[in-house]
């Protein structure tokens, strides 16, 4: 039996997992993809947001401005890729500058750093920032990370904690009985003492199974992007529109950590949640709208389009509390951005203020928070490659081009601990395919490395899903 189950492996609860871990309990994650990190946390804007947005007096105020605070330490421990590129809100007008002086109160309040600067002295850090730009506000503490690299890194410190993972095991029931619950899987039924519902734009599903009606709804939103070349590079800041009640924090240019750029999303309902694909108005609303606040973006740099689908809750807020009536079973529902800033203090405000008053929590000496960082050759001086590769040639055979990755590189992301099972899980750890061309020269032989090391024939390596295999037929003997 189970002391704690989430479900759902997002940034929430692969952070609430590693966090968990350092206690005497036994923990599951139950996941209905075939890895972590498939859902919002795949495909959003990577941003540690400091705080300053959500109303006051919500949830998500309070998780954004813990989380974000616990950050710093969370990045040092797990060996995170983190760069603080800063966020510029830029207002275009008198009737925009006056909600930056909403958003800088706030920053006050919530003892944030800041800076305004008029639209010329804006421009001369950002040279391709609209004429139309009258006055920003710099958030200039914002940092952006690699969201999977965080889930799985947590995810990773759990297991080696005791952890249990289960993939493909999406929830089909929940019975409550006379230990806790169980938690009916389409591979397995799990008895457990309590239960945490972090699944993402599936909460409101998961909660109906044992409360019936859970008082809340969520929506899936979809928001598309394009990802600009590396050597594009329009911006050095995060450049945020004022945001709009109606359409959150708008279409926004992003540095990332690796150097590309994002530039997106629209925000738009969409029946189905699981439906990530892109849409041609969709795009075409990321091209008309980042003009408001950028001139000059090289559009026709993009190497990519993509889409993530973002959980939307009626009551407007974060939902982390015990559902009434069940005991020990806790939502976590609704976390939309801030999601990912918010996720470290998500994760303390169930422990101390919700599981606390349910188990024992005693503290295992012998765990290990902590995450040696994987070898990344193309941050290696010429010495550290050399003798990388000296101890493993496998480190000398560059797989993808683009990105520099080495075979080794794979190969070791495949037999870590939450280690890859499928070429996009290969590709979220270590980046092949991330590049210019997207994985036209090495997805083939990732594919012929995921089955060597799998002891599986190419016919059944698989792109995402256990579905979603890639060759159908061997073509010659």
């Amino acid at each position: 039996m189970y002391d704690v189950v989430i479900i759902g492996a997002g940034i929430t609860g692969t952070v609430l997992a590693r966090d968990l871990s350092a206690y005497h309990l036994k923990i599951a994650v139950v996941e209905k993809e075939n890895d972590i990190a498939d859902g919002a946390t795949m495909a959003n804007s990577a941003i540690v947001h400091t705080g300053y947005d959500p109303k006051p007096g919500t949830m998500k105020a309070k998780m954004n401005v813990l989380g974000a605070r616990l950050y710093p330490k969370l990045c040092e421990d797990l060996s995170l890729h983190v760069k603080t590129v800063g966020a510029f809100i830029a207002a275009c007008g008198e009737e925009e500058e006056k909600h930056l002086d909403i958003l800088a109160q706030r920053a006050d309040e919530r003892e944030i750093p800041y800076r305004f600067l008029s639209g010329d002295e804006a421009r001369k850090e950002e040279e391709n920032l609209s004429d139309g730009v009258t006055k920003v506000l710099d958030f200039y503490t914002t940092t952006v990370i690699y969201p999977w690299e965080a889930a799985n890194a947590c995810m990773e410190v759990a297991m080696k904690n005791g952890a249990d993972l289960y993939l493909n095991s999406e929830v089909t029931g929940i019975e409550k009985n006379e230990y806790g619950y169980i938690i009916h899987t389409v591979k397995d039924d799990l008895i457990t003492r309590t239960v945490v519902n972090a699944a993402g734009v599936c909460a409101d599903r998961i909660a109906a199974m044992i409360m019936g009606d859970p008082g809340f709804e969520i929506q899936a939103r979809r928001g598309e992007y394009y990802v600009l070349d590396q050597d594009a590079q329009p911006v050095k800041h995060i450049i945020f529109p004022v945001p709009s009640p109606v359409k959150g924090k708008g279409v926004l240019a992003v540095p990332t950590v690796y150097g590309n750029t994002l530039i997106g999303p629209n925000s738009d309902f969409i029946d189905d949640p699981l439906d990530n694909g892109t849409s041609f108005d969709g795009l075409a609303y990321v091209r008309q709208n980042i003009s408001k606040t950028l001139k000059n973006i090289p559009l026709n740099r993009s190497i990519r389009t993509f889409a993530g689908v973002r959980p939307t809750c009626s009551k407007h807020d974060f939902i982390i509390e015990e559902a009434e009536g069940f005991p020990g079973f806790i939502n976590a529902a609704g976390i939309e951005s801030p999601g990912l800033a918010s996720a470290p203090g998500i994760s303390r405000y169930i422990i101390d203020e919700l599981l606390s008053k349910r188990l024992i929590l005693k503290e295992d000496p012998e765990a290990v928070l902590t995450r040696e960082a994987p070898v990344v050759l193309s941050e290696l001086s010429t010495e550290e490659r050399n003798e990388m590769i000296r101890k493993n040639p496998a480190y000398g055979k560059i797989v993808c081009r683009c990105e520099q990755i080495s075979e080794g590189e794979i190969i070791d992301c495949i037999h870590r601990v939450c280690g890859a099972r499928s070429v996009k899980g290969v590709k979220k750890r270590v980046r092949p395919g991330m590049g210019r061309c997207q994985g036209g020269f090495c997805e083939p032989l990732v594919v012929n490395i995921l089955a060597r090391e799998l002891g599986i024939s190419p016919l059944e390596v698989v792109l995402d899903s256990e579905a979603s295999r890639i060759l159908e037929s061997e073509n010659r003997k």
